[in-house]
């Protein structure tokens, strides 16, 4: 199994050129079986949805592997008196399953996040029970498990349980100094 190195890894805004690298998981099964959104079956589907919802959101990146974009990440702030946290989700082309590359990527952005919003307190992200794998990203980057929340959202219009993860700006292992 190939591993990237970190250096391989980077974030960058997400645009509608890279349309045919994001058609590789937003048209598979594999890979929206744990997503809000249904499978896409057309190219132009995908980028109205990456017009529409990916470009004008506050903090949404490309993750690329040596140039080349294989997923997405975004980092969803609250409001209010909830400014002081924000919900964190990423999504990889099935391709690259296994290779160090979610983890790398929840890292950078949960450090750069932390930088960038500076009322910014706690980064959580929220699992369907389901989806081990990308429990053990989250656990790989840092995050704690904090408990099951049942029946908490609907996925594919049906209630699932989740499991709620969180980063504090205060964990020992965040580091703002360098991109971990």
């Amino acid at each position: 199994m190939e591993r990237y190195s970190d250096s391989d890894i980077t974030l960058r805004p997400l645009d509608i050129s890279d349309a045919d690298d994001f058609m590789k998981w937003y048209s598979d099964e594999k890979v929206s079986k744990f997503c809000s959104w249904d499978t896409f079956t057309s190219k132009e589907a995908a980028i109205e949805y990456v017009v529409d919802n990916v470009i004008p959101h506050p903090w949404h990146k490309a993750i690329c592997v040596s140039g080349r974009t294989v997923g997405s990440i975004s980092v969803s702030p609250f409001h209010g008196m909830d400014k002081c946290r924000a919900e964190l989700g990423y999504v990889v082309a099935s391709d690259y399953w296994g290779k160090g590359i979610a983890t790398r990527a929840v890292k950078m952005a949960a450090n750069a996040v932390f930088v960038e919003w500076g009322e910014l307190e706690r980064v959580e992200a929220v699992v369907a029970v389901e989806n081990t794998a990308s429990q053990r990203v989250l656990e790989k980057a840092g995050f704690m498990r904090e408990g099951v929340l049942r029946k908490y959202f609907l996925l594919k219009g049906r209630p699932t349980d989740a499991v709620i993860f969180s980063l504090l700006s205060t964990d020992p292992h965040v580091n703002y100094f360098m991109d971990a």
